[in-house]
């Protein structure tokens, strides 16, 4: 696929089906793109000799077209996609469903779609698209009821429906765009494509979009790093519930993935995440018009006590914190404030301050070095006039460099001061939260800038060896590995305690003799996952009653279960749990994001708990270290209660080569180890121990050319 600025910026645009049938979607495109379309618009339509009023060719070969814009039926968009390749039409929009939201039949469709897209080297948007918008050239090749008006947000949407109703809400509320795309099912063009797009248009100053899936978790997170350095992504992702996921398949064909991924992935790619339409053009508009601050720390000027309490409130929730004035600033409200004024943050003028009080608490506390950003909140009085005062915001505000909200809280006659306060760059509410969150977003998207991506972790590991142990699940009716499996920890430098399954009381007693100290002893079965819950763990056996408790621990697995396989016994040496901490480090694989690292408090109450971070693999060091941090039980690690503070670094590290793993070997579909015991720092000791470990292998990875391919690692993310 090539660059995409002729897709948005075209001189002539084909319709490839276009009609003059009242109702139908190739009247709506051609008559949209009539209207105000720069370029020439081409209907195309063998029946037509004109279609609005415009002469219809044949074929899109006599069009000369730079976009088609397909709407013919769903049993010949096929071929009408192989005549645009034909033609040299480099940049196709298929507005026709039927295709991979709809079966087997249309999956089937799709997938030939897509190949003959790549045949031609096509920039494809769609099937089941509402079409492309693009305002410096008034484009509007969609089917939708109106066009949108001009500005710096480029918006793509995996729903047609929300990008009418979306545009309909602008257009009331003076919100403009420079592109919009309704990405439908993403045979070709997806995600990915337009935020790279979009991050080198000079026109876009934000991209916002409303997201049902991702095609390419990975890559979309390395091109977003890329484009959030420069240009603010902030996007809503629908199907956070099982039942929407479940909504958004059946709406568009996605696959969906999970919740915890998209969290981790969106928040790894720089995306700012809204959970609501409201919070998605809160955020959007205020980062196209507004500095980034400088701290965290905000100042709230209000004439209304209550609504400050709230705002005081707000300012909590979302993470900011109350400026604290210098002594020069409180002395300077002190004096320019009547009495009864507080002149400490939040600052109340009191109710029958007028626009000058307004004006000069406002500039005061903006001048504060301590300040990174102010919220203005009026509630109406007799003694206020609203337009005077969005006057006097607006002219203190083009003064500093520090963000500005404002909150208006009244009704018909906050309308207008509302709205030039907004065409003059500085977003107003109603409600102080709303204005708060607004001023959090800028804070969140200036860390976003500064943040400093490292490489993946990378450690020398022996592949073959890990290739070995997980090829043995092919020998196996069962996908699942146990602690059997303790070796491909090894042979990723991930420290196990010594010890061996055994399959004889006698092998269990020669073992434990080798171990210093008494020794664990588990049953090994893939059958039986949660061995303490049954009694398949026992704790600190002699060496003496090895051979007895080898024969108990089998007899309770067979009672427990008698068509249970069990493989053996482990005996393995204790690792000293009063000192350590026992931690969970695992991996599920996400099916659009890839492998999703965990990490949290673990042993027996790690489904209790929940106390768990996540990163899409392959993880940097600094993530990683971030992972220790984010979990609630963090203080235990580093000591809490006069406990011993554990060696962080190993927990890291084995963050790092568990991540190396599961990135390496894509046949690995779940890993968890259950408990990672976490122990304080000792020179020249192990202070980290992976005491159990299980696994799901995919048989049809490792069946691929007899494994030799499925096994390969993959080339290290850079």
């Amino acid at each position: 696929m090539g660059t995409l600025n002729e897709l948005f910026d075209p001189d002539r645009v084909a319709v490839v089906g276009a009609t003059a049938r009242e109702g139908a979607v190739g009247r709506a495109v051609t008559s949209n793109l009539l209207a105000d379309f720069d370029g020439e618009t081409v209907p195309v339509n063998p029946n037509y000799d004109e279609v609005l009023g415009t002469p219809c060719v044949d074929a899109v070969g006599d069009a000369d077209a730079d976009v088609a814009v397909v709407v013919v039926p769903p049993s010949i968009v096929l071929d009408a996609i192989e005549a645009c390749g034909e033609a040299g039409v480099g940049n196709v929009v298929v507005i026709t469903a039927g295709f991979g939201e709809t079966g087997e039949d249309g999956a089937d469709r799709e997938r030939r779609l897509a190949e003959i897209a790549d045949e031609y080297d096509l920039n494809l948007v769609g099937p089941n698209s509402l079409g492309i918008m693009s305002t410096p050239s008034g484009m509007n090749a969609t089917f939708g009821p109106e066009n949108a008006l001009p500005g710096g947000l480029s918006f793509m949407s995996q729903s047609g429906a929300f990008v009418t109703a979306v545009l309909d809400w602008a257009n009331d509320n003076g919100v403009g765009f420079k592109d919009v795309v309704s990405l439908g099912n993403k045979a070709v063009l997806d995600e990915t494509d337009f935020v790279d797009h979009w991050g080198d248009d000079e026109g876009t100053d934000v991209i916002i979009g409303y997201l049902e899936g991702i095609e390419d978790g990975r890559e979309f997170i390395e091109t977003a790093r890329e484009t959030a350095a420069d240009t603010p992504i902030v996007a809503v992702k629908s199907g956070r519930t099982s039942a929407g996921a479940r909504a958004a398949s059946s709406h568009t064909g996605t696959l969906a993935g999970s919740e915890r991924a998209y969290e981790a992935g969106l928040d790894q790619a720089g995306v700012i995440r809204a959970e609501s339409v409201d919070e998605l053009f809160d955020a959007a508009g205020i980062l196209g018009s507004q500095p980034l601050p400088d701290t965290d720390s905000v100042a709230i000027v209000t004439n209304a006590g209550g609504p400050g309490v709230m705002a005081t409130d707000a300012v909590g929730d979302a993470g900011l914190e109350l400026a604290s004035f210098t002594s020069g600033t409180t002395e300077a409200l002190r004096e320019s404030m009547p009495e009864e004024a507080n002149v400490h943050n939040p600052v109340d003028v009191i109710g029958d301050a007028d626009v000058d009080r307004f004006r000069e608490a406002l500039e005061t506390v903006i001048a504060d070095e301590n300040v990174g950003a102010a919220l203005v909140l009026a509630a109406p009085t007799a003694t206020l006039e609203f337009d005077e005062l969005g006057e006097a915001v607006r002219e203190t505000v083009s003064e500093t460099d520090a963000p500005v909200a404002a909150c208006l809280m009244g009704g018909d006659r906050t309308r207008e001061p509302k709205r030039r306060l907004q065409a003059a760059g500085i977003p107003c509410y109603f409600d102080p939260a709303r204005g708060i969150e607004s001023l959090a977003t800028l804070a969140e998207y200036r860390d976003i800038r500064e943040r400093e991506y490292a490489d993946p972790m990378s450690f020398d590991v022996d592949r073959e060896r890990a290739r070995e142990v997980l090829a043995t699940v092919r020998d196996r009716e069962d996908n699942r590995l146990g602690v059997e499996a303790m070796e491909l920890l090894d042979a990723y430098g991930i420290p196990t305690p010594a010890g061996e399954i055994v399959d004889s009381p006698e092998r269990a007693s020669e073992v434990a003799a080798g171990i210093d100290g008494d020794v664990v002893m588990k049953i090994v079965s893939p059958d039986i996952l949660h061995k303490s819950d049954i009694g398949g763990v026992a704790v600190g056996v002699p060496d003496a009653d090895a051979a007895d408790t080898y024969e108990d621990l089998v007899t309770r697995a067979r009672n427990y279960q008698p068509d249970a396989t069990i493989l053996g016994v482990q005996v393995q040496e204790m690792v000293d749990l009063e000192d350590g901490v026992e931690t969970i480090v695992g991996m599920n694989r996400d099916p659009q994001f890839g492998p999703l690292v965990m990490f949290g408090l673990g042993g027996i109450f790690v489904e209790v708990m929940e106390d768990t971070a996540f990163r899409v693999a392959p993880v940097s060091e600094p993530e990683a270290r971030e992972m220790t941090e984010e979990i609630r039980s963090a203080p235990l690690l580093r000591g809490a209660r006069g406990r011993d503070p554990v060696d962080l670094d190993a927990v890291i590290e084995t963050i790092g080569r568990l991540s190396q793993l599961v990135t390496d070997f894509p046949a690995i579909l779940e890993l968890d180890i259950n408990p990672l015991v976490a122990l304080p720092d000792a020179d020249g000791g192990a202070n980290a121990a992976a005491v159990d470990v299980r696994l799901t292998v995919d048989p049809e990875e490792l069946d691929l050319d007899d494994g030799s391919e499925a096994l390969a690692p993959e080339e290290p993310h850079q």
